[in-house]
């Protein structure tokens, strides 16, 4: 034991930890002497599956952050997704006799963590959130010269400094995962759900077992789908703008329609919903009926004292301020409150 150095003991530990989760779901494990080296895992037809996949993700992903805020974790999604893109390619090859290389659980983790790497880049790179703020229109909507604060200082977005940007922000978060990975997930052993749960759906994808879980699966998958390609369909016969049709529909009223309560049948929110725990799905629930039912109300009633009723509602001056510095001080409590719970695993 004295010869063995930390990193392959860090390496059993993480092996014994997947052992377990695997043979809790009952899958197969693959022989190790059977595993193809990395050059041959990284394939043509995987990177362009993933990059198809990354993008259609992107537009969900950019979607949501910019009208809830909330994206969720779409790991195991996106492997579903991987593994049916890939067998349909195979199918096609096999009826035009053209042989492929079998597809292998290591292919697909390739494409799953190629495809999330791609969407995760629309979301943490800003693209919703912060890189929007540093435009000349940004900086005129929220008062321009006029607001107290607000820097003329403005930058474009471009294609060459975001490049540079993104690149250097997630190598900097590289060199903080590591750490991270080793003091939460090896040391104090806790459980990685999302992380797991793609292994295990991954694992039993190529399994004698797992082909017919695996159909029943892209069956549920296709039958949805195209339920919601048709609804969308069936929607924009009625949509006559932003503030129009299903997308808004009052249905608790005109008055309540005001204050941003009614129904946006949209399908994207009831898998993001199904997706989200409950917590978090009551939180959000609670926070809305709070902010949107209580304290704009009462604060718009102040108008003309807290600040100028010649305003429209939409400056930064205005109630619309109020929404924005609440939103941003709920955001670094909650990231506050993150650090110190892992500040206490730690110890």
């Amino acid at each position: 034991m004295g010869n063995i150095s930390h990193e392959e003991q860090e390496l059993r530990e993480i092996e014994n930890l997947e052992r377990e989760d695997v043979e809790k779901a009952g899958v197969d494990l693959e022989d190790a002497s059977g595993i193809a080296p990395w050059t041959q895992q990284i394939t043509v037809r995987g990177l362009i599956t993933s990059v198809i996949i990354g993008l259609i993700y992107s537009v969900i992903v950019l979607k949501l952050n910019l009208t809830t805020g909330l994206v969720p974790n779409l790991n195991v999604s996106v492997a579903l997704l991987g593994f049916v893109f890939i067998k349909l390619w195979t199918k096609i090859l096999e009826k035009a006799n053209i042989v492929s290389k079998p597809f292998t659980r290591q292919e697909n983790t390739i494409i799953q963590t190629c495809a999330v790497a791609c969407y995760s880049a629309s979301y943490g790179g800003g693209f919703g959130s912060y890189l929007l703020g540093l435009n000349r229109k940004t900086y005129e909507r929220v008062g321009g010269a006029s607001t107290p604060g607000n820097t003329s200082d403005t930058k474009e977005p471009g294609i060459g400094w975001m490049t540079g940007f993104l690149l250097v922000t997630y190598f900097v978060g590289l060199t903080a995962l590591i750490p991270f990975r080793k003091m939460m997930i090896i040391d104090a052993k806790l459980p990685y759900p999302t992380g797991n749960a793609t292994a295990v759906l991954i694992n039993g994808f190529h399994t004698p077992k797992g082909n017919v879980m695996a159909k029943k699966q892209v069956k549920g998958f296709m039958r949805f789908f195209s339920f919601s390609l048709l609804w969308s369909f069936f929607q924009w016969f009625y949509t006559g703008g932003d503030q129009c049709g299903f997308a808004q529909f009052p249905t608790f009223g005109l008055k309540a329609w005001k204050n941003t309560f009614y129904f946006d049948f949209s399908m994207t929110y009831v898998g993001t919903g199904m997706i989200c725990s409950h917590l978090i799905n009551l939180s959000l629930l609670f926070g809305a009926v709070v902010s949107w039912g209580i304290m704009w109300p009462l604060i718009r009633v102040l108008k003309g004292n807290w600040f100028s009723g010649s305003l429209p509602e939409s400056s930064m001056k205005s109630l619309n301020g109020y929404k924005v510095l609440n939103e941003q001080q709920m955001k670094g409590t909650l990231l506050e409150l993150i650090w110190i719970y892992i500040f206490l695993v730690s110890l």
